[in-house]
């Protein structure tokens, strides 16, 4: 469909409605050429937010808004805790909305095929044309068409699509609407039918040893009348150049039928990685030698080959799948599809040194295949993520029996001439996988893939082989079916044990590592696995690549395991950006988003970004943790980390040489050379013997790590990591300690931009000192206003938050946000302005090209309501039940308490040691307050504090107070004491220190607090 000419002029005029409520455009559509860009003058009406069964708004009824497509409207709504909602949908409704557009096609049109092209609707779609039914189509990530049987002498035609998504339908977010682009198709009687050309490349890995390529052009086609017709395929090169063509007669019918020609490319340029190139082939069906179709195809020349024994090669070179995951999402957009959203996230993770991408867990839209295309990224497409038993109450499960083998077939087509794509996955985590329903389905699947395409390996992706399974067993018989599985989260010895029992299929990691992490928030980088904090507003995990939930392992395990087994292919790590939905390891309101991704939903890298660049990507890097250098005390060991593709990384504090540390250069077992560190890693605790027992060991019989580490005295100004090669300097990376907030910082990622009223620029706003420093922890309200254009959204990757993403205000998180600013037409420049109180407000300016003279538009910001300090507070809490609320409740049985335990792991033992030390804060209910009286726990895991430093709020800080005593109680749940000198503040916090650190015996807990005179 990419090849479709979208050179058709659409003309929008009002009609006069009965009500001013009812002003509806009507498009005039006029034939200029065979497909029509269908997405303006739409109206949206959104009936209820429960998914319950409604008729079409009337005509008149003021819920109708204008609205343009791609259109998800859960987006726009508040996150809210409800019975239709839930933390893994992101606690966004879905409901039922109605879209209906009115529009006249002319008489010309009256001897043509009109039909009308979805690419997606989530989900549970109808659609009417003049209140008759064309069609109903349940999938939400599936295409379809209807031939429209439309009005073409004037009289308007009115198309109405009903859309319904019962919440929840998917585990993740899904968005809900017509999402994805709409077309008008319009051809002559005789055509090419939809999905009509598949090219192929037969025998390419021999003919291009003697420097030509052979271009199988498949072209299907149809005729209401028989007839014959010629049908010519003519091949552009990626300059545009004719290098072939090829002609065939067929005998069209209206029983469509595939014509086939050969067409001789000589010296083509191949298709990879490093160099997308992409070859057109123009398809024209011809009657009487007239041109009476034309399609255009873009596709690219290359060979591939998945070894079981060697892995994963293009075009006769071997490399490995350095893959992610990504679900479709664009953060603050929504599911509504926006190229240049995807571009700008396929961009960051070419940048970590991504080479293919996973489409989780359902079929990509056309953009973000294009876009594949033209930037030389892998796909594996994935078809569903249930089969006939269902994981949510209203998933496709529903659906699945009758109309997944169209659905499948879809996926095939809709992306079968794309180079990009390598694998087809016909589903992912099946639970009818493991029983014996599972392989009659997977037989009928993988037959209706290779009824479409048998150029390209079938597999699936599954969490149910972490033991080799038994001879006959439904997972057995499958995985003989297929040609290759994707592990989810495999050890390295279970992949071994795969390997070996089926040794002519090939394996890789569909799903590796699902370690999650907060940007810029860090805990106990001595443990390899940790608790999570459950204070209200600051649910986050630590970016020390040490939250592991069960089923888990951390990113360098999962790099290692895939680095030293020349035969797996690779891995997709999960995930490569976060998303809406499926907050593990919270499920409480307001968590939104997932913790997985190596860059947050805002696009701005976290840690984990830098460790899979350090292995993946070959430009020299360097790059320091904590990114915070200031939120220390003087003197405060901290842990540094460096992640670095070179040898050896010197750190320097303020100019001084804290020292180098180093690589050392091993070679794997198939002679690939790599950097790691030589250690006892003690994460593998299935790994018993050998030099480096309860360590992950490599075939070569060596254990380390993939980053190196110092403990510093903290100390404020810069720290500054320098990384080099054979002692030369090749890159380095430096963080500084942050003043106080002082301004805004907004930084556009382009200066120029279409003024089409669809593009987007995307600016990040940094909250900085005087200095220019980002202040590390800075949450000011931020309030945008744009002229010349219109926020789309505005996010800060934070994974707990109720804000809306399509408001016109965004706190800050950890001194960063963004805002998504669409273009508009009536301008030649866009400009954004930042506000937020205290501190000097920045704008920026972005060239428009194209726009017409117009009224310019102006997006006000709305007046934003900053987060008030909760009225009591922890700086951690250890469970969802033991949270700084406790405290103040009355009642002695509930309490705060930092106790954590997080359970075992398939490589790790559970965890459960007491921090060091931990503080709550207090509300002052007069504003004078002179003591404290706490009750403190005393059991088996909590123990009395071995200090308690008081301080206060002043305005800006915490201030100690003077002359603090405690008087400790003295009997088992008494209160303890502490007067201080009287102090004006609304909050007093207490620092408490653990008597037993690093045990199970340290924790504190506090069951009554209240503050006095």
């Amino acid at each position: 469909m990419w090849g479709l000419a979208l050179g058709c002029a659409v003309a929008v005029g009002l009609c006069t409605a009965s009500t001013a409520a009812q002003s509806a455009p009507v498009e005039q559509v006029r034939a200029a050429g065979r497909a029509v860009d269908f997405t303006g003058a739409w109206k949206f009406a959104l009936v209820n937010k429960t998914g319950e069964d409604a008729p079409q708004p009337d005509a008149n009824d003021p819920a109708w808004r204008d609205t343009r497509l791609p259109h998800d409207w859960s987006i726009g709504l508040d996150p809210v805790e409800g019975p239709h909602t839930g933390a893994g949908t992101g606690f966004l409704p879905g409901g039922l909305g109605w879209y209906r557009k009115t529009f006249t096609l002319p008489s010309s049109m009256a001897a043509k095929k009109v039909s009308i092209e979805f690419d997606g609707v989530y989900m549970d779609s109808e659609v009417y044309l003049n209140g008759v039914l064309l069609g109903r189509h349940p999938y939400g990530y599936t295409g379809f068409a209807y031939d429209l049987d439309a009005h073409t002498d004037g009289t308007p035609n009115v198309l109405a699509v009903k859309v319904r998504n019962q919440v929840p339908s998917s585990r993740w977010y899904s968005g809900s609407g017509i999402y994805r682009d709409v077309r008008l198709v319009v051809t002559d009687p005789a055509h090419v039918t939809r999905h009509g050309v598949q090219v192929t490349t037969p025998d390419l890995a021999n003919t291009i040893k003697s420097g030509y390529a052979t271009m199988r052009v498949a072209t299907t086609a149809a005729a209401e009348n028989s007839t014959e017709a010629e049908i010519v395929s003519t091949v552009r090169d990626p300059r545009g150049r004719i290098v072939g063509r090829g002609t065939t007669r067929a005998a069209l019918a209206a029983q469509p039928s595939t014509a086939t020609t050969d067409i001789r490319i000589d010296h083509p340029a191949l298709w990879s990685v490093d160099r997308p190139s992409l070859y057109t082939v123009d398809t024209e069906v011809r009657v009487n030698g007239k041109v009476v179709d034309r399609v255009s195809t873009r596709t690219g020349v290359r060979y591939f080959s998945f070894d079981p024994d060697n892995g994963f090669s293009l075009n006769g070179v071997e490399m490995k799948l350095k893959g992610v995951n990504l679900h479709h999402d664009l953060g603050a957009l929504g599911a509504a599809v926006s190229t240049d959203a995807i571009v700008r996230q396929l961009k960051i993770m070419k940048s970590m040194g991504v080479n293919a991408v996973r489409t989780s867990h359902n079929p990509p839209s056309p953009e973000f295949v294009k876009a594949c295309d033209e930037m030389g990224i892998l796909l594996q497409v994935e078809a569903f993520d249930t089969w006939r038993a269902p994981k949510v109450k209203y998933d496709y499960g529903r659906f699945f029996d009758a109309h997944s083998s169209a659905d499948v077939r879809e996926m095939v087509h809709a992306a079968k001439n794309s180079p990009a794509v390598v694998m087809w996955s016909i589903g992912n985590e099946i639970p009818d996988s493991s029983g014996a329903a599972g392989p009659p389905i997977a037989r009928k699947l993988i037959d209706d893939v290779r009824a479409v395409d048998t150029t390209r390996p079938i597999v699936m992706g599954t969490d149910r082989y972490r033991r080799v399974p038994a001879v006959g067993s439904p997972q057995d018989q499958i995985l003989q079916m297929l040609d290759g599985l994707g592990l989810n989260y495999n050890n390295a010895s279970s992949i071994d044990e795969l390997h070996t029992r089926y040794p002519t299929k090939f394996f890789f990691e569909a799903e590796s590592s699902s370690s999650t992490s907060t940007r810029g928030y860090y805990q106990d980088p001595d443990q390899l696995n940790t608790g999570e904090n459950h204070t209200p507003g600051k649910r986050n995990t630590s970016s020390y690549d040490n939250n592991l939930e069960t089923w888990t392992y951390s990113g360098e395990y999962g790099l290692k395991k895939d680095r030293d087994r020349k035969w797996f292919a690779g891995q997709f790590l999960w995930t490569g950006i976060d998303y809406i939905g499926e907050p593990t390891p919270y499920n409480v309101f307001p968590v939104k988003s997932s913790f997985f991704g190596a860059v947050d939903t805002a696009g701005f890298p976290k840690d984990f970004y830098h460790l899979f660049r350090s292995q993946w990507s070959n430009e020299p890097m360097v790059h320091l943790l904590p990114m915070n250098w200031t939120s220390h005390k003087p003197g405060e060991q901290v842990s540094v980390w460096a992640y670095s593709n070179a040898d050896t990384v010197e750190l320097y504090r303020n100019g001084k040489s804290l020292g180098e540390r180093k690589f050392d250069t091993k070679t794997t077992t198939y002679g690939a050379k790599y950097l790691e560190t030589t250690e006892a890693t003690g994460d593998d605790k299935t790994v018993t013997t050998g030099p480096y027992p309860g360590s992950y060991t490599s075939p070569n019989g060596s254990a380390g790590k993939l980053h190196l580490t110092w403990s510093v005295p903290f100390e404020p100004g810069r720290l500054v990591a320098v990384a080099k090669r054979g002692g030369v300097e090749v890159a380095r990376d430096e963080v500084r300690t942050a003043g106080e907030p002082h301004a805004i910082k907004l930084t556009p990622d382009r200066r120029v931009v279409k003024a089409d009223g669809e593009s987007l620029t995307f600016v990040t706003a940094e909250v900085v000192d005087r200095a220019g420093v980002v202040v590390p922890d800075a949450d000011d309200l931020i309030s945008f206003q744009v002229r010349g254009g219109s926020l789309a959204g505005l996010d800060n990757g934070r994974q707990e938050s109720a804000e809306n993403y399509q408001a016109a205000s965004r706190t800050a998180f950890n001194g960063k946000a963004l805002a998504m600013v669409r273009s508009g037409q009536t301008s030649t420049a866009i400009t954004v302005t930042a506000r937020a109180s205290g501190l000097r407000t920045a704008t920026t300016m972005v060239a428009a090209i194209g726009g017409r003279p117009g009224r310019v538009q102006v997006t006000d910001p709305a007046p934003g309501t900053p987060v008030a300090p909760p009225a009591v507070d922890a700086s951690y809490s250890g469970a969802p039940g033991t949270i700084p609320a406790a405290m103040l409740d009355g009642n002695p049985s509930t309490y705060w308490s930092n106790y954590y335990l997080k359970r075992a792991t398939a490589l790790l033992p559970a965890v459960s040691r007491a921090h060091a030390t931990d503080w709550v804060s207090l509300p002052v209910r007069d504003g004078l307050a002179g003591s404290v009286r706490a009750s403190f726990l005393a059991d088996a895991s909590h123990a009395r504090p071995a200090s308690i430093a008081v301080s206060y709020w002043d305005g800006s800080k915490f201030v100690p107070v003077r002359d603090a005593k405690v008087e400790w109680a003295t009997e088992p749940g008494k209160p303890t004491s502490i007067t201080f000198a009287p102090v004006r503040s609304d909050r007093i916090r207490l620092e408490l220190a653990s008597s037993a650190p690093g045990t199970a015996q340290g924790f504190l807990g506090v069951s009554e607090a209240t503050v006095g005179r």
